[in-house]
């Protein structure tokens, strides 16, 4: 029991003991703790009062330095507004002395204005103007002064213009009417309506006036824009119009535009133009900007040579284009007389610098007239040029007989002197040279034909204008010389495409063309040649040729004749379709179409004979229609040839149609307009129709026999074997004859 109570005791007090000393340890810890924490705490409170203490300290400093400067701006500041204060006192004596001049200023501008002074007026306005300027320089002028007194400049100004403009229409008065009548200046130097005599010089007060206040410049461009259209313009373009000056008791220098009677000259010559021009600016001067006794001016420019510059360049310009144009010469004869429109435009602007109109040297208008050589050459380049044109656009059935003894009327030209001395020494030589064989005097000759009319023209066009050339100056002499290239290169490509529907609708013209082309070639040859000699450098070292173009002609000419003959053999071939090939000739219809189809190829024939009949040169003629008669026998005897089989009945129904055309296949040709003529060219058939000797075998065989084909064949060294092969002919009796034993031997002879 003893031990019991003692075990229990000594535990109890064993885990008191336990007990204690964890919350011992416990303690111990938090001490430890909180003393770190109050440790951390200091540290941190020092670490930053030291820095912070510091940075106060230097603000502190500094709040002291900026103290001491706003007390030094403080004393600045104070000076300076009391020297302000005392500028402000003294500018308002300023502002007060420019509002007294400026009223002085509109005081005197409306006596003036009054007393109708308009130039003192200008000058007061002027002045009240400036002392607003002086008002604005001073930046701390009052803006509602300023304003007030900017406004009521503005609106004297005004009022002034305006009195001014109503005093320029009563001195200076246009009288325009609404449709066809006369025009009228008035310069006005009479009473106004209230018959209060006007001041002298008053139009020159006004001019003056307008000047000083900037509106002169306006006031005479309006003035000189009415002048060119109503006055100036008119006189230039319309030779009937002429102008009359007039002085007008109370009304003052009348100038106004009458018309003459109708003039038959479409354009006035430089002379008539220069003297009306001359008289309506010689009055302007008088009485409106020479006699004025001010010095009116804009600027160092004087009143003339401002109108004068306004107009001189819109007037010179229509002098140029509807006058001194249409007064160039046409031809070299005329160039000497030119010389007088120089002479004379030189007067006119000699005038005009009198007048002051005009400042400087020679102007676009004396230019014009001195270079009167390259004018001429341009016009007269443009002038046939455009008539080249028409001619070419014309019609080509009006045509001319060009025969071989033809030549074209070429001028008689001065030789050049290099010919001259050959010419002496070669004739000494001249009959040891003659050789006694001489060609024929046609050799080189154009055949006959017929040309159209405007290629004959267009030619001697082309003459004239190279004579032109010859004895011009070089520019001259060149633009002449590539016009006249020009002229049938414009050919070369104007008319084939103006007449190509007609040159395939009519073989008539497509002949005239071949021949017009043909023409042209032949002589483009020579044409350089003949004048090249007498034309300036570098034309006379070769340059002017046309031989370049005389292939392009002739290919030019062969390529129509051609088209139309394409057009005519396929009108032929189209017709002979409609014969059926020629085969069963026993049917009734089919020799009718067969018939009818040979009837029309040798009307188309004859047709064309007719048509190009004394046209086409004879060679031509015959080569032309024997190539379209060659082509229809050379498509009869490929249709023959082709049947297999031809009874007796359709041999003779053949027969018929091929003696058609041989007997009148050669009464086509009719080259000559004389009947008893063409006999000739009827008979040599064979030399123009290479198929016609075939064709007429081909007609024997049709009607002969076994032994006559066998004869004529003859070992093919026959007429026969001359035209056809072994097997066209054993085609031929095959289809002719049955198979009998007569034919088989005579188709084993035929070889």
């Amino acid at each position: 029991m003893a031990s019991f109570v003692t075990e229990v005791l000594a535990s109890s007090g064993k885990l008191e003991k336990d007990d204690l000393s964890s919350k011992i340890s416990k303690m111990s810890r938090k001490v430890e703790d909180t003393k770190e924490e109050v440790c951390d705490m200091m540290n941190k409170r020092y670490s930053e009062f030291l820095p912070s203490l510091q940075g106060s300290q230097e603000l502190m400093v500094q709040v002291d330095e900026v103290s001491k400067e706003m007390d030094g701006l403080k004393n600045c500041i104070e000076t300076e507004v009391s020297s302000i204060f005392d500028l402000f006192e003294c500018f308002c004596g300023c502002n007060n002395f420019y509002v007294i001049q400026f009223h002085s200023a509109m005081e005197e501008f409306n006596k003036a204005l009054l007393e109708k002074k308009y130039v003192d007026a200008a000058n007061q306005l002027e002045r009240a103007r400036a002392s607003v300027d002086s008002l604005k320089g001073w930046k701390t002028s009052q803006l509602l002064l300023l304003s007030a007194l900017s406004s009521e400049l503005t609106v004297q100004r005004e009022n002034l213009i305006y009195h001014l403009g109503d005093e320029w229409k009563r001195l200076v008065i246009w009288r325009l009417p609404s449709s066809k009548g006369k025009v009228e200046l008035n310069l006005s130097h009479a009473c106004n309506k209230d018959s209060e005599a006007k001041p002298p010089a008053l139009l020159g007060c006004v001019l003056q006036a307008l000047a000083i206040q900037g509106d002169l410049q306006h006031k005479i461009k309006l003035f000189s824009q009415v002048l060119l259209k109503t006055m100036l313009k008119p006189l230039v373009m319309y030779p009937s119009l002429s102008v009359r000056v007039s002085e007008q008791p109370g009304e003052g220098t009348i100038m106004a535009l009458q018309c003459l009677q109708e003039s038959h000259n479409e354009k006035s010559t430089p002379s008539q133009v220069y003297s009306k021009l001359l008289l309506v600016l010689r009055t302007l001067h008088s009485h409106l900007l020479g006699t004025v006794r001010l010095d009116v001016s804009i600027g160092d420019r004087k009143l003339s040579a401002i109108l004068g510059e306004l107009i001189w360049e819109e007037i010179s310009q229509c002098i140029i284009h509807e006058c001194l144009l249409y007064s160039i010469p046409t031809n070299n004869s005329q160039l000497e007389k030119y010389k007088t429109v120089i002479k004379e435009t030189e007067e006119f602007e000699k005038s005009l610098k009198q007048m002051e109109y005009l400042q400087g040297d020679s102007t676009e208008l004396l230019k014009y007239a001195r270079d009167v050589n390259c004018h001429f050459a341009s016009k007269k380049c443009k002038d046939v040029i455009v008539a080249a044109r028409k001619l070419m656009t014309s019609k080509m059935h009006n045509t001319v007989k060009i025969t071989p003894d033809y030549k074209l009327r070429l001028p008689k030209l001065p030789a050049p002197a290099s010919e001259l001395k050959v010419k002496q020494e070669t004739i000494k030589d001249e009959m040891t040279m003659e050789n006694t064989k001489q060609l024929s005097a046609w050799s080189l000759s154009l055949p006959s034909c017929r040309i159209s009319e405007s290629v004959q023209q267009l030619m001697e066009l082309a003459l004239n204008t190279l004579c032109e050339a010859v004895g011009s100056s070089t520019q001259c002499a060149l633009q002449l010389f590539f016009t006249v290239r020009n002229i049938f290169q414009l050919f070369y490509d104007v008319v084939p495409t103006y007449h190509k529907e007609n040159l395939l609708k009519f073989p008539h013209l497509a002949a005239i063309q071949h021949n017009n082309c043909m023409y042209l070639a032949h002589h483009l040859l020579t044409l350089g040649h003949h004048f090249r000699a007498r034309l300036p450098q570098p034309l006379s070292e070769g340059v002017a040729t046309f031989v370049d173009m005389v292939p392009g002609f002739r290919k030019l000419g062969a390529q129509c004749f051609l088209a139309q003959m394409n057009v005519q053999r396929a009108e032929m071939l189209e017709r002979l379709s409609t014969a059926h090939n020629f085969c069963n000739l026993d049917d009734e219809d089919n020799y009718i179409a067969a018939s009818k189809a040979v009837r029309q190829v040798i009307h188309q024939l004859k047709q064309l004979g007719t048509v190009w009949q004394d046209v086409l040169p004879v060679s031509i003629y015959c080569k032309a229609m024997g190539n379209l008669l060659n082509t229809a026998i050379t498509e009869v005897i490929a249709k023959i040839m082709m049947l297999e089989d031809i009874s007796s009945e359709d041999g003779e129904h053949l027969h018929t149609l091929c003696q058609t055309i041989i007997e009148e296949g050669p009464l086509v040709f009719i080259p000559l307009a004389e009947e008893n003529k063409n006999k000739k060219y009827q008979e040599e058939v064979p030399l123009y129709v290479r198929k016609w000797s075939t064709f007429k075998e081909l007609v024997i065989v049709l009607r002969a026999n076994l032994q006559e084909i066998v004869d004529r064949w003859a070992d093919a060294k026959g007429p026969l074997a001359s035209e056809f092969s072994s097997s066209e002919v054993k085609n031929l009796i095959r289809a002719l004859f049955q198979n009998t034993e007569r034919r088989a031997v005579a188709l084993t002879k035929i070889k």
